[in-house]
């Protein structure tokens, strides 16, 4: 893979899709609009598209929600059978002293094995739900997008080895960005009464080209295969 080009492809057409349509930029800030125009992203439109369907394109942003809700759902159970679990434990023992270091012990190993298989999780969902999405968007199908079979069929096509360097390059560029985006929204947000609100509203307006900056980087690495 050609980690260069693919970012300044992917930072052209993000600029591409916004850059001096104002109006389209700031209808994309809305919550999960977004994600919908994500979807036509994942499709492998180019160059990127214009929205001629506001409607849908929101009922598309929620649906791309809640396919990633859907795969988040282990790490939710895990966070309430352990984590609140440990707290409820500990909360328990202060009021049985006699009891307190077992039931913390007890607490703490139940929160210490909460948390690896919690990053265990994780880490599956982080390689499986780049791939997922750009299913969901190409076949239209729920089902597909939870067709691990052929998500993981996908990344061998890719490569294991391509395919997380690929993660780790994006990841590490959009921390980058976001460190860059971060200087206007610490300004903003220094300005006396008004500052707290204009540093959100700039979240909300950088959040667009930085998402579809990663969908289309995403989108890159899936038809590297």
């Amino acid at each position: 893979m050609d980690f260069g080009n693919m970012l300044g492809d992917s930072f052209a057409y993000a600029k591409e899709a916004v850059m001096e349509k104002w109006i389209k930029w700031i209808l994309l800030a809305i919550p999960f609009m977004t994600m919908g125009y994500s979807l036509q992203v994942y499709k492998g439109t180019k160059p990127a598209p214009e929205v001629n369907d506001w409607v849908a394109n929101f009922i598309d942003g929620i649906k791309l929600f809640i396919v990633g809700l859907i795969y988040a759902i282990p790490l939710i159970i895990l966070a309430v059978i352990f984590f609140v679990g440990a707290i409820a434990a500990v909360i328990g023992a202060s009021a049985s002293p006699e009891a307190a270091s077992g039931v913390v012990m007890g607490a703490l190993g139940a929160a210490f094995a909460g948390a690896i298989l919690f990053i265990i999780f994780l880490i599956i969902i982080i390689l499986l739900l780049p791939i997922a999405y750009v299913r969901f968007a190409r076949t239209d199908s729920f089902g597909e997008a939870f067709n691990i079979g052929a998500i993981l069929a996908q990344i061998g096509k890719i490569g294991w080895v391509s395919y997380i360097i690929a993660l780790i390059v994006g990841f590490i560029a959009l921390v980058v960005i976001e460190i860059i985006a971060m200087i206007p929204y610490v300004i903003l947000a220094m300005i006396p009464f008004l500052g707290g609100l204009l540093a959100f509203l700039w979240s909300l307006i950088i959040a667009v080209p930085i998402g579809i900056f990663a969908a289309r980087y995403i989108t890159q690495v899936y038809d590297s295969a």
